[in-house]
């Protein structure tokens, strides 16, 4: 497992990154093929609470899956250990859905995951939006039911992932009654 390290905000001490990294590296108990763990340590100061500690880490495994939590406290450590249980739930859910339905012994030509965040600057006018940050990522062609399952560990509100049987660009999406919808593309 290799665990990237990177600080937004300042630089974290040694004992900062040892205590990090050895609790990252508990978590392949949980998950054997986990391949890459990129994580952000930063702080803020939030009115009425001070100054912060925000941990924030994103999983890649050998089959495209991904799992991303982010975790805020007061103390560094204490922060950490929400964010080592909050990972360690979410790996336990995944293999649980995962190899209860067969899925664990399927082998897919991509097997790598990287997600490469650049954060960009706008240029606005006044208050108008603009474009603040840019996501690239590779991934596997996968069902419906596997798209929802990334959208629900990364715990986004939609998903863009392209269907296995039709290779067409697809979207899921949480609607607001708490069921899921999707978007197909259209075939011209």
């Amino acid at each position: 497992m290799d665990v990237l390290i990177k600080c937004r905000s300042g630089k974290a001490t040694d004992e900062e990154r040892a205590y990090v990294e050895n609790k990252i590296r508990k978590l392949g108990r949980y998950l054997d093929d986990i391949g890459a763990v990129h994580l952000d340590l930063s702080h803020a100061q939030l009115r009425g609470v001070g100054e912060v500690q925000i941990v924030q880490a994103t999983l890649n495994g050998e089959r495209g899956m991904m799992i991303r939590a982010e975790e805020r406290d007061p103390d560094f450590n204490a922060a950490v250990d929400r964010l080592h249980d909050t990972l360690q739930r979410q790996l336990t859910r995944y293999k649980d859905r995962h190899f209860r339905r067969g899925k664990g012994m399927r082998v897919s030509s991509d097997t790598s995951f990287q997600e490469r965040v650049a954060p960009r600057l706008a240029t606005t006018n006044g208050n108008a939006p603009g474009l603040v940050k840019t996501k690239q990522f590779s991934y596997k062609p996968m069902d419906s039911d596997e798209a929802i399952e990334q959208m629900e560990l990364l715990g986004h509100d939609f998903f863009v992932f392209t269907d296995a049987a039709t290779n067409l660009v697809n979207v899921v999406y949480r609607r607001n009654d708490g069921n899921y919808g999707l978007i197909e593309q259209e075939v011209s």
